[in-house]
């Protein structure tokens, strides 16, 4: 029995590490970049990073870890059953109470991790990584400015510079163009040669520069303007509150990061709207690592009745069961915090009912067998009555098949069919998975939202709708490479592939459906971004700002008050009608581009664009001349024309899009655009080869997939999932360094982008040339 017990252990945990492991990663997708620019930018140290990717994993771990215990029963199980085994075990007197005592010991196991976590690891790591990054606030303001971009997330304060250069800890600005604008009619200027910006807490930096000057002048006396020079000067400045949309509104820290001890205490001591809240949340962290044991009971009855489904039959059931058990988590936590039931009972409600349905399942299946089988027996009959009323239309297509396969007698085959039908339903399956896993770690992330702000349910579901092409995009490439290991991982284990080598079938052409159609993936999921994705990324991003409760954007932006003109100037203005193309309190600054100083200054009460004239006329206002620092000239205007300020009116409406919201065309008109502004476009010009390259490691990561498929010999497809994960990192971790690089100009936007591609494209050329045929 001791031995019986090892063996479905294994079979059982092997599965779940691997389905955690991934289910995991996928998580981790969204982050890696962002990990990958900190380490290229040098703006934090390499411990700080790998802390942040540490204190973001119990978050992921609170979801993933039912998940993967589910997914290991019922593969584990269906694999069990699918070859017999369970079947020779009941018939040797082994019953169902037995195979729920040994899954029993490994449910509980993964329950108490699930609990720790819950419990005590994601709220303490949850704090830690606020504490760390309000830390690293004061080096990351160093490199988030970007050359020759206007940076406004000062409080009080425009900054503009002109180059950056790279330093140990600290990024070093050359040209300072910084805007006072606590008075937003008359900002105070100070120019400076050269800078850096080092952190006084979390909430204060200090900005320290060399070699300059600040202009200073009275809105009120045009005559009075001041010019004050410097060698070293320092500038305090705070840095903006924390979003207060992530704050508990009754002025606690953020309740993910409120320990359960403190839960526990508010939950009895504060006011009766808090206490429910408060108590909601601490039954999820009770609830949800009970999923465990729950999904357990439901998975056990339900793997071990898979007779011929298999592991794909355990792949279905994951999903489903997920996405319901999930939803019902959710529904029931939503009524709680609505007040439509008690909080206990809410957070719970998940629990409870695949409590009871595992219970049934388990009393059934020990006495009356449950025929999973016929679910798709009921299935194939549908299918079959769907046949018989198109038999003509089906006869027509078999005739036309036909015909096709004589004009091309080599391609596709009967085993071209065979191996194309596996990999595709392989690659389905893997698709749903990813997708289901991001759906619910998308809901869990904005239920406080949604609760908050009172969003209807369609609106959150036509979020989820719109999230869905935004995920298909990112997650088909890693979708192609399981798919790839698994399909050919089994092939080899059941000696299908020797019996291909047997015939005189080269393992070329045997893997040739497969690369055929992810050659041709690439085209479709090009075009699948030129026509439909960046419309589905921009109702996303509109859905995302009403659930937040923020108002809603537009992409013109005539409140951008800070734009660098055609010739070395600045313009700052107050307001500006886009529909009459007039200003209200304008400035411009020009200035001498290699030494930085400022040459001219022009203020005007208003302006507006002569059509005749084709030149702004500024009314009532005044221009200052300087030589060096010292004032050459004074004069005021009642209307006045510029012939240097010559910009139209369509360069001062630009639009401020993302390049997820663009496709290959609109971004390329888009970069051109803001080149001529003047503006920085090394992420954009990156992103836009990124439009070709990205779809293109479909192709790549199934070239690469088929050599580790062939060799892995009888270990079958849970080492293929294995390999996959560690190839899929690899990648990940290598295409968000390249991309990082080509951020901040260490490469160029071309070899960044297409770098990860030729990289591991020439890898699996070469090993796929290393395979025996």
């Amino acid at each position: 029995m001791k031995i019986l017990t090892k063996y479905i252990l294994r079979e059982v945990v092997s599965h779940a590490l691997i389905g955690g492991g991934v289910f995991t990663f996928v998580i981790f997708m969204r982050d890696v970049g962002r990990l990958m620019e900190l380490v290229v930018r040098n703006s934090a140290p390499v411990p700080s990073v790998a802390e942040v990717f540490a204190f973001t994993l119990p978050a992921a771990l609170t979801v993933t870890i039912p998940m993967g215990v589910l997914v290991g029963i019922l593969i584990g199980l269906s694999r069990l059953a699918a070859d017999s085994e369970v079947t020779a075990m009941r018939a040797g007197g082994i019953g169902v109470s037995m195979f729920a005592k040994v899954i029993a010991m490994f449910a509980v196991a993964a329950w108490a991790m699930a609990l720790v976590n819950q419990v005590w690891v994601a709220p303490w790591s949850a704090r830690r990584l606020a504490d760390l990054q309000n830390q690293l606030k004061g080096s990351q303001a160093s490199f988030e400015v970007q050359p020759r971009v206007f940076y406004e997330n000062f409080e009080n304060y425009v900054l503009y510079v002109q180059d950056v250069q790279a330093a140990s800890g600290a990024a070093v600005w050359k040209g300072i163009f910084l805007a006072d604008i606590s008075n937003p009619s008359s900002p105070k200027i100070t120019l400076a040669e050269e800078g850096i910006v080092v952190s006084e807490s979390p909430t204060r930096l200090r900005l320290q520069l060399r070699n300059g000057s600040q202009h200073e002048s009275d809105p009120k006396n045009p005559e009075q303007y001041s010019i004050t020079t410097f060698s070293d000067t320092n500038i305090p400045i705070n840095l903006p509150e924390p979003d207060s949309s992530q704050k508990l509104q009754y002025g606690l820290r953020p309740i993910a990061e409120l320990s359960t001890g403190e839960l526990l205490y508010y939950s009895k001591t504060m006011f009766p709207e808090a206490q429910r809240f408060l108590t909601i949340e601490l039954q999820r962290r009770l609830a949800l690592p009970t999923a465990c044991l729950v999904l357990a009971l439901v998975g056990i009855p339900l793997g071990l009745s898979a007779k011929k489904g298999g592991k794909s039959t355990g792949f279905v059931l994951t999903i489903v069961l997920v996405f319901l058990y999930y939803f019902a988590s959710l529904g029931g936590v939503a009524l709680s915090r609505q007040n439509k039931l008690p909080p206990t009972l809410g957070a719970w409600l998940a629990n409870i009912a695949f409590a009871v349905g595992g219970l049934v399942l388990l009393w059934r299946v020990d006495r009356m067998p449950i025929e999973i089988g016929s679910l798709r027996g009921l299935w194939s009959d549908l299918r079959n009555a769907l046949q018989r009323r198109t038999e003509t239309a089906a006869g027509a297509f078999e005739r036309a098949a036909s015909r096709r396969r004589v004009f091309s007698a080599r391609f596709p085959q009967i085993l071209d069919d065979y191996i194309l039908r596996d990999f595709l339903t392989f690659m389905a399956m893997i698709l749903a998975t990813f997708l289901v896993l991001t759906l619910v770690f998308s809901f869990f992330e904005l239920l406080g939202d949604i609760i908050k702000n009172r969003v209807p349910l369609i609106t959150v579901g036509e979020y989820l709708v719109n999230v869905l092409p935004s995920m298909v995009y990112l997650m088909m490439p890693m979708s192609v490479l399981i798919a790839v290991l698994v399909t050919f991982g089994l092939m080899q284990k059941s000696n299908e592939i020797t019996a291909m080598k047997a015939t005189g079938i080269s393992i070329y052409r045997a893997v040739l459906p497969v690369l055929v159609f992810a050659a041709v993936l690439p085209v479709g999921l090009f075009f699948f971004d030129q026509f439909y994705l960046p419309y589905a990324n921009k109702r996303q991003d509109a859905l995302w700002n009403q659930i937040k409760g923020r108002p809603a954007q537009t992409y013109l932006r005539p409140d951008r008050k800070w734009i660098f003109g055609q010739h070395s100037t600045i313009y700052y203005y107050e307001a500006f009608d886009a529909n009459s193309n007039q200003f209200g309190g304008i400035s411009a600054f020009e200035f001498e581009p290699k030494a930085f100083e400022l040459t001219k200054r022009v203020y005007a009460r208003g302006a507006y664009w002569g059509p005749h004239a084709g030149k702004w006329v500024f009314e009532k206002g005044w221009e200052r001349s300087f030589r060096g620092v010292a004032i050459e000239r004074f004069q005021r205007f009642d209307a006045e024309t510029f012939v240097e300020l010559n910009e139209s009116p369509t360069y001062f409406k630009k639009e401020v899009k993302q390049s997820s919201e663009m496709n290959y065309d609109e971004l390329k008109r888009y970069i051109g655009d803001l080149q001529q502004s003047g503006f920085e476009t090394v992420r954009l010009r990156v992103q836009l080869h990124k439009k070709f390259a990205f779809p293109i490691i479909t192709f790549v990561m199934a070239l690469l997939a088929v050599p580790f498929a062939l060799t892995m010999s009888r270990r079958g497809a849970l080492t293929g999932v294995a390999t996959a994960i560690g190839i899929a990192m690899v990648y990940w971790v290598t295409s968000g360094l390249f991309e990082a690089m080509g951020n901040l100009s260490q490469l160029p936007p071309a070899m960044a982008a297409w770098s990860p591609d030729v990289i591991f494209a020439m890898a699996g050329g070469y090993l796929l040339l290393k395979v025996p045929t």
